[in-house]
C-alpha cells in the first residue's frame, strides 16, 4: 500500500491511482499545489499493485535499453511555421506527423481552460497545436495510462511524451515492452507547481485589468534565447515577458523553490535513458554546428533504443538535422545529469505567502534584484566607450556635437544622442529632446567610411523623444516640424534611406524595424484639397515589433497594429491591424495572424 511519509519519495505521476482496481487511491493537493496519493484503507485490498507501477520505489530496475549509448543529432523541422510554434526546433511535431500518418494516436500535455495542464491522447491531427510546446508545470495524468493500455492491448500504434519520471510509470504500470509504442521524454530541469504558475497568471490580470485567454512560453518573436513568455488578454492586448522580465521566469531558474520535493533528488537523470527517444532544447548548438544556429530553436534529439532509432528513419525527410557526438550534449544540459539545486529560499515561508500575497508581492519579496559586480561595470563602461570610439571614429564634428547635444551627466549615464561622422544635427533652442539610453544616428552596419550625409532637424517648440537601443541608420532625413511630436520607443532602428516628417505627431512602437528607404509622414506639406473632412496633418502611430519592408511608405493618419508586417513599396493610407501582412497600393491586408522574428 502507497504511503507517502516524505514527499520527496512522490514525483506525483497518478499511476498508482490507475491501477487501482477498487479507486482505493485519490489525490490530495498541498499547500505548495502538487498531488499526493491517499489510500482509503476500507476499499484497500493490500494487493500491492500501486507500489508495483511506482517508478520512485523502481527507478534502478526501470532505467534500461537496448542501445549503448545514445545517437544524437541536432534537429529542426523544416517547416518554418513548425518551428515558430514549438518551445524548440519542432521535433515533437516531427515525431507525430509519422504516427498520425500511421493512423496512430499521440498523447502529451494540453492546457485545460484555466491553464492548468492535463494528459491528452488522440489520433486527430489537429490536436497537434495543443499538444506540441512545453508547459513547465506538472501535468495530471489521472486515468492516462489506462488510456494508452486499452489502446495498445486492441493493436493501436501510440506515441507519448512525457517527463521522465511520467515515463518511467509507463513503462511499470504497462509492464512489458509494446512494438506498437513509441515513448518520448525530454530533459527536464524540475516541474513547477500549479499553484504558482496560476498566481503568475493571475498577476496579468492584477497588471493589466484583462484575463489571460493565452499564453506560450519560449515565444520565437523576440528569438528563443530570450526565453520569451507571451501572454493574450481578453482585451486583445499582446505581453511579451522576456527571462528577465518574467517574474515566473526568474524565479524558475534563480530560487529553484517552484519545483516538485523529489526534483531535488530526482531519481531519472543520467544514462541509460528510459524513453526511446529523448527530446531537448540543444543550448550550446553554435559551438557545435553553427548552420543549425538561427536563435528559432534547435532540438537536441537522442536516440536510445533500437525502436527509436528506426523510427527516427521515417522521421527524417521531415527535418534538417546533422548527427553530433554524445560528448558535444552534456555541457549545455546539465540537467541531463544532475538535479535542480535546492530552493535558495525558505520554501515553507514562500509558499505560505503563496496565499496570502499577489504574484507581484512574492516575486518582490523573495526574486534578488542582481546588482552587477565591480568587474561587470567595469566591462559595460569599456564596451560603451569602445562604442562611442566606433561610431564617431574619434573625429572633431561627431564628438563636438556628441557634448553639445548631451549634457555630461546623460554621457556618464549613457543617455546620448550618439552621432556618426557625416550627420547634420539640427536641435532648435527651445526643441525638446528627451533621451533613454543610447540612440545611434546615422549607423552604418557596413560601409563604415561612406560619406552618406543624415540628417536631423528638431525646429523650436517641437518634441524628440528616444528611446534605448535605437538605431536610425545613414542617410536618413528626419525632420520634426514646430510644436510636433516625434517618438522612438527604443529597441529598433532603420536600414539607409530612411525619412520621417512629423508635422503633428509619429509614434514608433518597441522594436520597430524599418527597410531600406522607407518613407513615415503624417502631413501633406501645408498642402489643402478641397473636401470636406480633409486635414493636412493627422498623427501616426506605429505599433510593437512592426516591421516596414524597404521602400514602403506610411501616409498620415495611419494607425498600424502591434507585430504587423507592411510588404516592400506599399502605400499605406488605412489602418492595418495587428499582426496582419499589407501589400500594394493602396495597401491591403494579405495575410493574417503573422509572428516574425528579427
Amino acid at each position: 500500500m502507497i504511503e507517502i511519509i516524505d514527499n520527496v519519495k512522490c514525483c506525483g505521476c497518478n499511476a498508482c491511482g490507475d491501477v487501482c482496481s477498487h479507486n482505493a487511491i485519490t489525490f490530495q493537493t498541498d499547500i505548495e499545489g502538487f498531488w499526493y496519493p491517499v489510500v482509503d484503507k476500507d476499499k484497500c485490498v493490500n494487493c500491492g499493485l500501486c507500489e508495483k507501477v511506482c517508478p520512485v520505489i523502481h527507478a534502478k530496475e526501470l532505467k534500461k535499453n537496448d542501445l549503448a549509448q545514445s545517437i544524437c543529432y541536432a534537429a529542426e523541422h523544416k517547416n518554418l511555421e513548425v518551428v515558430f510554434d514549438s518551445t524548440s526546433g519542432g521535433l515533437f511535431s516531427a515525431l507525430a506527423d509519422i504516427m498520425y500518418r500511421e493512423k496512430g494516436y499521440v498523447g502529451g500535455a494540453v492546457f485545460n481552460e484555466d491553464f492548468s495542464v492535463r494528459q491528452y491522447i488522440s489520433s486527430d491531427k489537429s490536436d497537434l497545436p495543443r499538444l506540441r510546446s512545453s508547459k513547465y508545470l506538472q501535468s495530471n495524468f489521472e486515468g492516462f495510462y489506462k488510456q494508452v493500455r486499452d489502446l495498445l492491448k486492441k493493436d493501436e500504434k501510440v506515441l507519448v511524451c512525457g517527463s521522465p519520471c511520467q515515463m518511467a510509470a509507463l513503462r511499470a504500470f504497462l509492464r512489458k515492452d509494446y512494438e506498437n509504442l513509441i515513448i518520448v521524454d525530454y530533459i527536464c530541469r524540475g516541474i513547477n507547481s500549479p499553484k504558482v504558475w496560476r498566481k503568475y497568471l493571475d498577476s496579468f490580470e492584477e497588471r493589466y485589468g484583462s484575463k489571460v485567454v493565452y499564453c506560450k512560453a519560449k515565444s520565437k518573436e523576440y528569438g528563443w534565447r530570450n526565453l520569451t513568455q507571451k501572454v493574450v488578454l481578453e482585451n486583445g492586448r499582446h505581453v511579451y515577458e522576456t527571462k528577465d522580465q518574467s517574474n515566473f521566469t526568474k524565479g524558475y531558474l534563480q530560487t529553484g523553490v517552484y519545483c516538485r520535493p523529489s526534483c531535488y533528488d530526482c531519481q531519472f537523470k543520467g544514462y541509460p535513458r528510459m524513453a526511446d527517444i529523448t527530446l531537448a532544447d540543444f543550448w550550446g548548438i553554435e559551438k557545435v554546428d553553427t548552420s543549425m544556429e538561427k536563435n528559432l530553436g534547435t532540438s537536441l534529439v537522442m536516440i536510445n533504443s533500437k525502436k527509436g532509432q528506426a523510427y527516427f528513419e521515417k522521421v527524417k525527410n521531415r527535418i534538417n538535422y546533422v548527427e553530433v557526438p554524445f560528448g558535444s550534449i552534456e555541457a549545455g544540459n546539465r540537467s541531463l545529469n544532475k538535479s535542480v539545486d535546492p530552493p535558495k529560499v525558505d520554501r515553507k515561508q514562500f509558499f505560505e505567502d503563496l496565499d496570502k500575497m499577489s504574484f507581484l508581492q512574492i516575486a518582490d519579496k523573495y526574486i534578488v534584484k542582481t546588482t552587477p559586480t565591480l568587474r561587470h561595470r567595469i566591462k559595460k563602461t569599456l564596451k560603451y566607450i569602445r562604442l562611442i570610439m566606433r561610431e564617431t571614429q574619434c573625429r572633431p564634428k561627431p564628438l563636438y556635437q556628441l557634448f553639445r547635444y548631451n549634457s555630461f551627466s546623460e554621457i556618464v549615464h549613457g543617455d546620448i544622442l550618439l552621432p556618426t561622422p557625416y550627420c547634420i544635427i539640427d536641435i532648435a533652442k527651445g526643441a525638446q529632446l528627451h533621451k533613454k539610453g543610447i540612440t545611434r544616428l546615422g549607423h552604418k552596419a557596413k560601409f563604415r567610411h561612406s560619406r552618406l550625409e543624415t540628417r536631423l532637424s528638431v525646429a523650436k517648440g517641437a518634441t524628440l523623444n528616444l528611446g534605448p537601443n535605437t538605431a536610425i541608420g545613414y542617410g536618413a532625413d528626419v525632420e520634426v516640424f514646430g510644436g510636433a511630436t516625434l517618438t522612438f520607443k527604443g529597441s529598433g532602428g532603420s536600414n539607409i534611406g530612411l525619412t520621417v516628417v512629423c508635422g503633428e505627431h509619429i509614434e514608433f512602437g518597441k522594436g520597430v524595424m524599418i527597410g531600406r528607404n522607407v518613407t513615415v509622414r503624417d502631413n501633406n506639406g501645408s498642402h489643402y484639397i478641397n473636401r470636406q473632412g480633409y486635414r493636412s496633418s493627422k498623427p501616426v502611430l506605429i505599433g510593437d515589433k512592426v516591421w516596414l519592408c524597404e521602400a514602403c511608405t506610411v501616409m498620415n493618419g495611419v494607425h498600424i497594429g502591434d507585430g504587423a508586417i507592411v510588404g516592400a513599396k506599399a502605400f499605406v493610407i488605412r489602418h492595418v491591424p495587428a499582426h496582419t501582412m499589407v501589400s500594394g497600393h493602396p495597401a491591403e491586408v494579405i495575410d493574417e495572424d503573422i509572428y516574425w522574428k528579427y
